[in-house]
């Protein structure tokens, strides 16, 4: 069975209509309960992007690896993940074979991990050592696929965070001559240039046509970008920041690196999920801040900070469309089924999959 149908065969249909009709007070009212019953036997943790209808029941909050590692740390035998697919991955590859993980919504994806699939990096793989020869190592960001996590791991790569970009790049360099970042080309690029690499020497690759986008000599490439994106923070521009400063000249400005280079050039601030939380928790009562990321995390940075002026940097911005998949409904749904123990969309990794993306994960963890 490969790993895809794996998966497929693990979702148990669509939400029974009985959940989407019940009322907000009688599906909180039995999630409570529900929690209380099973103790210590349930782990639910809560992404920084989820709802706050979720994030109220999430024993722990934080970012994907974070939370992985907290699963990991805990001996809960059932781990019900509010977060998207590549997140309940990570934490069942770092779990032991006691525990399962589930994902409420098997919708709750990623469409930067999407953008980098096995099939296309395997092909880019074959191209690119074509071009260079044995000098590449491969990095990928932990928003990326179990299967892309384990192709680095093959391939003596590691996998990076946002706050740990840096020290991972960094340290790839002094193995190899050249590297190439999975999936997010802006969270590559912004870190390349951190590290000195100026962006006369990235290129990047286009998975849909196989071909490497790069005008000059191929023997000064130093960073090869993978053609990936955040489709939530490629929505902040330039001219966002035009309009803040315009309007507010006081106001900081401070953005995710999966922002565009462009954008994090014209910042006062760029930093991880939990750098943003901590410079804003740190930051003088009365000062004001236009942030750069999703937005059911800066409405909750709002609520949080009544005593400082806090606004998206892009005021049209919405919710990232796959984070917002789980809901009280699919919630309730999936620990329900846990109770009866027929425990539904559950995240199962195979073996070889996850050991090679262990490898991955361990190589960065030692480096943390």
């Amino acid at each position: 069975m490969s790993f895809l149908s794996e998966l497929v065969n693990n979702t148990s249909g669509l939400l029974p209509d009985e959940y989407r009709q019940m009322s907000t007070e009688e599906m909180e009212s039995r999630i409570r309960a529900i929690k209380k019953k099973m103790g210590s036997k349930l782990f639910m943790p809560g992404h920084h992007y989820q709802k706050d209808e979720v994030i109220q029941f999430a024993d722990a909050t934080g970012d994907s690896l974070q939370l992985a590692q907290l699963c990991a740390e805990n001996e809960a035998e059932h781990i019900v993940f509010c977060g998207v697919h590549f997140m309940a991955e990570t934490a069942d590859i770092l779990t032991s074979r006691d525990q399962t993980v589930y994902l409420p919504d098997m919708r709750a994806g990623c469409s930067m991990a999407d953008m980098a699939d096995i099939y296309q990096t395997e092909r880019a793989w074959s191209a690119l050592n074509g071009l260079f020869g044995d000098t590449i190592v491969p990095l990928t960001y932990v928003n990326s696929t179990a299967a892309i996590k384990a192709f680095v791991g093959r391939h003596n790569g590691a996998t990076v965070t946002s706050s740990n970009a840096r020290t991972m790049v960094e340290w790839a360099l002094t193995l190899r001559e050249r590297i190439l970042f999975l999936p997010d080309q802006h969270l590559g690029r912004n870190t390349a240039f951190d590290v000195g690499i100026p962006l006369e020497q990235m290129a990047v690759w286009n998975p849909i046509t196989d071909e490497l986008e790069y005008e000059g000599p191929l023997e000064e490439i130093k960073v090869i970008l993978w053609k990936g994106h955040c489709s939530v923070h490629e929505n902040f521009t330039v001219q966002n920041i035009a309009e803040v400063r315009e309007r507010d000249p006081v106001m900081r400005i401070i953005v995710h690196p999966e922002c565009s280079r462009e954008v994090v050039e014209l910042s006062d601030e760029a930093g991880s999920t939990k750098y943003i939380i901590d410079a804003i928790e740190k930051a003088e009562p009365g000062s004001k801040w236009a942030v750069g990321t999703e937005m059911n995390l800066v409405n909750r940075l709002i609520a949080h900070h009544p005593d400082k002026e806090i606004i998206s940097l892009n005021p049209h911005m919405c919710p990232c469309l796959t984070m917002n998949r789980i809901d009280l409904p699919h919630l309730l749904w999936s620990l329900e089924g846990i109770e009866k123990g027929a425990g539904m969309n559950q995240i199962k990794v195979d073996g070889q999959t996850s050991a090679d993306a262990h490898m991955a994960l361990d190589r960065m963890l030692e480096r943390a």
